[in-house]
């Protein structure tokens, strides 16, 4: 009898209530938090990186020992019966990582790049897999294929076909999982020639991005490009493989051609046929998952392409990809709760373990201890207030700053002393107790010992003190502790280890905050379908600057990947949200507030930002290094030269009109 849509696998395994523990990893007792998820057979394969991930295992269980190669391989150790075959369905035998000393005396045939040729005895054939090394014939009968091989450019593509020999005693390559073998070749074939290339294609040379970006299709050639694909192609199957098969999500495609809608970034829009009318691109699926939750699908999932009209940052692009999520009748510690067992499920198994649960921290502690909304919490150097101990001061400039609404004196202590010299107003602990600095005149020796408990300093500490506004100072200072990190790292002191992965969930954020540009009026913190906090739901009549939301950010390693809310269901209170706290025309989203009519359910959702999440995993300096093809950073395609012209022919069905800047006019021209 077959299984009803979801399966068995999913049946038997319904996403846990908040109250119930995630699964254990073998070899934790309870309360350590640490998740392999649920065993699950698979054909063990000679890959790179399905061996990646807690929670998957060969049956039976074999010890894989990652060996250093080209494309990062990794030697199973299991039989050729129990691999996955790379080589069905092409004219390849075998690929290039995966010969070892018990093929010796096989016929292979191989397809790849030429990775390195010298002096027409031997060259190194790389794909996707690794290298191997092929013995270039030296005999008069095979002087063809000698003369074949060692006139073809570096990175041509050749076939070759030969058998498979041990290495010279003394020859062998430890480094490589191919290095006691090479290839004899018998027969070799061009199958298309390389021109000379715009840089190398190797990891250890430095080429400008803007020449990446122009040979982009190059650029993934290289091992660490390579090594991110896949990661994060494998990442994304563990996701859905969590969310679908075991928690019984339903992937759904939302449309990407939509129309305007008011609040968040700025969006693209399309033109269409409808003279004045134009399509917006969705920066996220936000209105199509709730409207599935009223249509009762009751878990959505997508692997969601969103788009948003703004600069370039190292950590954007104007199309990105999001993990998106949506459930009905759950509340914030259930999303919480699904999220860690979801990136439990899913980390790479060459990582640090992630444990569980996340700790979780208020916006406003954040901002106090931190001055930010998305902390790095891998280092201390935290926030300390010392607007009591200042106020006993009498120094001029803080009682003034402590006059005003919200004003305070906070400091922070910075460890060894390796960044005074660039700070005016900053105290220094002396070897022989006491402090140094333009400010201690103000202090007696009693202060001096109270500041230096209040802060816990220690010998050569420095202390950087900011007195005004409450955010203001907050901000500020957390700025100064990002970049006294920079300086400490730079002169050798670790604070922020890449390999360490510290996530943290960032709760109660203002629902509303004034407009930069008006602020008497309000706009949304986030989005305007965040639900308030149930304690603060009166105060959205009265007082709505202090309502907190249900919203929730997902923090990792001072970075944001993942942010959700818990939405308002209810028609009449969304409609004043738009139309009496916001000021927005709530006509633009009648179709919702109509939906919210139609016995809409509690629902709530988060998104998580898979580009962000991949580069902070591999430890990539951009997004764009584990993106295929990523805009540059002001937000061009430099391979495809996009965006580009278009004539007036093609504009007319659209009924536009384009008056063209003169500069541009006149390049358009050339």
């Amino acid at each position: 009898m077959t299984e009803p849509l979801l399966g068995a696998a999913a049946r038997q395994a319904p996403f846990e209530s908040p109250s119930r523990e995630p699964p254990r990893r073998r070899g934790t007792a309870p309360g350590g938090h640490v998740c392999r998820g649920r065993k699950r057979r698979v054909e063990a394969f000679s890959c790179p990186f399905l061996f990646l991930f807690r929670g998957v295992e060969a049956s039976p269980r074999r010890r894989l020992i990652p060996l250093p190669v080209w494309g990062g391989a990794w030697h199973t150790g299991a039989p050729r019966s129990e691999r996955r075959d790379f080589s069905s369905f092409v004219a390849r035998t075998n690929t290039c990582g995966e010969l070892r000393s018990a093929h010796v005396g096989q016929k292979v045939t191989l397809y790849g790049w030429i990775q390195y040729q010298r002096q027409g005895l031997f060259l190194v054939l790389r794909d996707f897999q690794g290298l191997t090394q092929i013995i270039i014939p030296q005999d008069e009968a095979r002087s063809h294929v000698k003369e074949l091989l060692s006139s073809a450019p570096v990175e041509s593509v050749v076939r070759v076909t030969g058998v498979v020999s041990l290495r010279p005693p003394g020859q062998e390559n430890p480094k490589m999982p191919t290095g006691d073998i090479e290839v004899k070749v018998e027969t070799a074939e061009v199958l298309n020639s390389c021109k000379k290339l715009p840089f190398e294609i190797k990891d250890f040379i430095k080429k400008s991005e803007a020449l990446r970006m122009q040979y982009r299709y190059l650029d993934l050639r290289s091992f660490q490009l390579q090594y991110n694909l896949r990661l994060r192609s494998q990442i994304v199957m563990r996701m859905r493989e969590y969310l679908c098969n075991l928690h019984g999500f339903v992937d759904v495609e939302t449309p990407t051609l939509f129309k305007r809608t008011p609040g968040g970034a700025k969006e693209f829009l399309v033109p269409s046929r409808e003279a004045g009318k134009f399509y917006s691109l969705p920066q996220s699926p936000q209105q199509f998952k709730q409207l599935l939750m009223v249509g009762g699908l009751d878990r959505y999932f997508q692997v969601a392409r969103c788009y948003r009209d703004e600069g370039s940052r190292p950590d954007r692009q104007p199309e990105f990809t999001q993990i998106d999520i949506e459930m009905s009748f759950v509340d914030q510690n259930g999303i919480q709760r699904l999220i860690e067992g979801l990136l439990q499920y899913s980390w790479p198994e060459d990582r640090s373990p992630v444990t569980t649960p996340f700790p979780s921290m208020t916006y406003e502690e954040a901002l106090a201890d931190y001055g930010t909304d998305k902390p790095d919490t891998r280092f201390g150097m935290k926030i300390v207030d010392i607007s009591d101990f200042s106020q006993r001061l009498g120094i001029h400039f803080v009682q003034n700053a402590l006059s005003y609404p919200h004003g305070t004196v906070k400091a922070i202590c910075i460890p060894q002393g390796m960044v005074s010299d660039i700070f005016t107003y900053s105290v220094r602990f002396m070897p022989d107790g006491s402090l140094k600095s333009l400010l201690t005149k103000f202090l007696g020796q009693e202060q001096q010992s109270e500041l230096i408990q209040e802060l816990k300093m220690q010998v050569d500490d420095v202390v950087l003190l900011a007195a005004g506004e409450h955010k203001r100072v907050c901000s500020a200072l957390g700025s100064l502790r990002l970049e006294s990190a920079d300086l400490l790292e730079a002169a050798g002191l670790v604070l922020r280890d890449p390999a360490v992965f510290h996530f943290l969930w960032v709760v109660d954020f203002p629902l509303f905050l004034p407009k930069e540009d008006n602020p008497t009026e309000l706009e949304s913190a986030h989005h305007p379908f965040t639900a308030p906090h149930p304690s603060d739901t009166s105060l959205l009549y009265s007082d709505p600057t202090k309502v907190r939301s249900q919203h929730y950010d997902l923090v990792l390693n001072g970075s944001e990947v993942g942010g959700g809310s818990i939405r308002i269901h209810n028609a009449e209170l969304q409609r004043f949200v738009l139309e009496k706290v916001l000021k927005e025309d709530s006509e633009v989203l009648s179709h919702l507030l109509d939906a919210l009519e139609f016995g809409a359910p509690p629902h709530g959702g988060i998104a998580l930002g898979l580009d962000r999440l991949i580069s902070l995993i591999v430890g990539a300096q951009s997004i764009r290094d584990v993106i295929a093809f990523p805009k540059s950073f002001r937000g061009r395609d430099l391979m495809g030269n996009a965006p580009d012209y278009v004539t007036a022919e093609e504009l007319e069905p659209y009924h536009i009109q384009v008056s063209w800047p003169v500069a541009e006019a006149e390049a358009k021209k050339n």
